[in-house]
């Protein structure tokens, strides 16, 4: 029997592996002692490298789930972000996370769309500019992730996102169900959880407004005003004018931001100061699509993050000298402009009448995909199920101590999960019961 050591410090691990690298981004690959970790490219499309690093689990790797993350953004790193602030077995300071994902998962990091992290273009035209396009190149990689590692086709297999990664995630899961039907690819496809993810972004612009006023952050002048904002931006999207729905999203959140005096869109009960965050409502000089991509990715991948990824890990990880860890996110952002506020939740549609599980859960102190927006669209599915979903009475979920942590409904193959004390970042926000949600999801518990 394969006998699996994780180490805790990934500075020895560097130190130990001397890890090689191939010529040519496509032929690149690593994999640490004694198999705790695998890490590749994958040449998806001409000038196109997406990058992807697996942690074994902890416990039992050889029949535990594999848990695919996907960060949002667009342009959000998954091997940066959701490795380092939120799910992987180390934090920022590569000390050991008390609650990690890999305890019980393998968890596979895919740095997405390509120009995302550490995966790259060699050229303008290689950026993906719809979800379609994000779909194909997910389904390449993982499709060469299972020609490397035929052993794990037998493992369910489950996609967790976050945010703009929701999105992806729906238009991934559609293509990935093809291609298995097709017999392009073998594996064990079960589920997607979607987390605070941007599957209706007029649902949630729309909401944001009666949210604020609902809990004193806005008065009754301040909700007419992002009420119009808002109308602005629906009016955009009935008319297919996407782009243009696109910058008055932003003109909306301006005036979130200045009839609040700078609420988090990430945490209601945190200022920008302590959530990375950086208020963009005071710099008119700067085109709509700058302040976004400043609002709502530039801020997650500077600091300690980014000296850790363009350092001790690039090195590591035998990443290309000419590859800057986010150094493309501003191109990914900008690329996807046009595909941002199309809604989704057809899709969602699609994978509940396919049979597959699908799962949604919210920070309840989210605002940018916050729970009342969340719910709209939910109640738009045209899912069979969707009226005795409705009946059922949600349970608590206890974590820590007597009080619910959470809390969750379910019927046939839809859940959703309600998770208290948690802003957009739900692992981030609340550790533990976002790792036993993950267990519940996944069949560990």
């Amino acid at each position: 029997m394969r006998t699996f050591v994780v180490c805790v410090s990934l500075i020895c691990i560097g130190i130990a592996l001397g890890s090689r690298s191939v010529s040519g981004a496509s032929t690149f690959r690593g994999n640490s002692i004694k198999d705790t970790e695998y890490w590749n490219y994958v040449n998806v499309r001409e000038n196109a490298y997406m990058f992807w690093w697996l942690y074994l689990a902890q416990t039992n790797p050889a029949t535990a789930p594999i848990v695919i993350w996907l960060q949002g953004g667009p342009g959000g790193s998954s091997t940066g972000f959701g490795n380092f602030l939120e799910i992987g077995p180390l934090d920022v300071n590569l000390k050991p996370r008390n609650v990690t994902w890999v305890q019980t998962a393998n968890v596979l990091f895919i740095d997405n769309p390509v120009g995302t992290g550490y995966s790259y273009t060699t050229s303008p035209d290689a950026f993906a500019t719809n979800n379609s396009q994000i779909a194909d190149d997910l389904v390449t990689t993982l499709t060469a992730f299972y020609k490397d590692h035929p052993e794990f086709q037998g493992n369910p297999l489950y996609i967790f996102s976050e945010s703009y990664g929701g999105k992806m995630t729906v238009g991934f899961g559609q293509a990935l169900l093809k291609a298995i039907k097709a017999g392009k690819i073998n594996c064990k496809f079960q589920g997607v959880a979607l987390g605070d993810s941007w599957i209706s972004p007029v649902d949630s612009v729309n909401s944001w407004g009666p949210y604020l006023y609902s809990i004193s952050l806005l008065d009754n002048k301040g909700l007419q005003a992002v009420n119009t904002a808002a109308k602005a931006v629906e009016d955009a999207v009935n008319q297919g004018k996407f782009a243009e729905a696109t910058e008055k999203w932003n003109t909306c959140e301006d005036v979130v931001e200045d009839k609040t005096d700078g609420v988090n869109f990430y945490n209601i009960l945190s200022t920008y100061g302590e959530r990375l965050y950086e208020r963009q409502d005071n710099k008119p000089h700067l085109a709509p699509l700058e302040k976004l991509y400043r609002r709502h990715v530039l801020p997650f991948q500077q600091g300690d993050l980014n000296a850790l990824m363009n350092g001790p890990i690039k090195k590591k990880l035998g990443i290309p000298e000419n590859v800057t860890w986010g150094g493309q996110s501003g191109e990914v952002f900008q690329k996807l402009s046009v595909d941002f506020m199309k809604p989704v939740y057809s899709v969602v549609d699609s994978l509940l009448d396919s049979d597959l599980n699908v799962t949604v859960y919210s920070g309840q102190l989210d605002l940018i995909v916050d729970t009342v927006g969340t719910e709209v669209w939910v109640q738009k599915l045209k899912w069979n199920g969707l009226p005795a979903f409705n009946d059922k009475t949600w349970a608590p979920i206890q974590v820590y101590a007597d009080k619910p942590a959470a809390f969750v409904k379910s019927y046939r193959n839809f859940a959703f999960y309600w998770i208290m004390k948690a802003g957009h970042m739900v692992p981030s926000d609340a550790p533990g019961t976002a790792y036993k949600m993950m267990q519940m999801v996944t069949n560990l518990i």
